[in-house]
């Protein structure tokens, strides 16, 4: 089973930024894709971007143009660079990654890393 660790969440003013980070560890097979989704208390998880293995990415309509995803193929990471932070970007974000396990996908999440932006 894959290993996520997050790190780089926490506390900034509505304007700012943080970085997320995502490695990816104990997997056999190839990883897909990669992203983040994140959760409110209350509410269901929403996608906040996603980056395939070839590079195709895809945004929520609310992130695009503030943040920016990456990935590092070799070292099985993922980023998440959040600009021009909103109060309402505040919530628990999720590393997520599919592994491709023969014709099956296999998903998987990390424990979660609050971002709290205060206005």
């Amino acid at each position: 089973q894959v290993q996520l660790v997050e790190s780089g969440g926490g506390s900034v003013q509505a304007g700012g930024s943080l970085n997320l980070s995502c490695s990816a560890s104990g997997h056999i097979f190839t990883l897909t894709v990669m992203g983040w989704y994140r959760q409110t208390p209350g509410k269901q998880r929403d996608l906040v971007a996603t980056i395939s293995r070839d590079g195709t990415i895809n945004y929520a309509p609310v992130v695009e143009g503030r943040f920016v995803i990456s990935r590092e193929n070799t070292k099985d990471v993922v980023s998440l660079q959040m600009n021009s932070l909103r109060p309402e970007d505040t919530a628990v974000y999720y590393c997520y990654v599919e592994e491709l396990i023969g014709a099956t996908i296999r998903g998987d999440w990390g424990q979660g890393t609050q971002v709290t932006v205060s206005s």
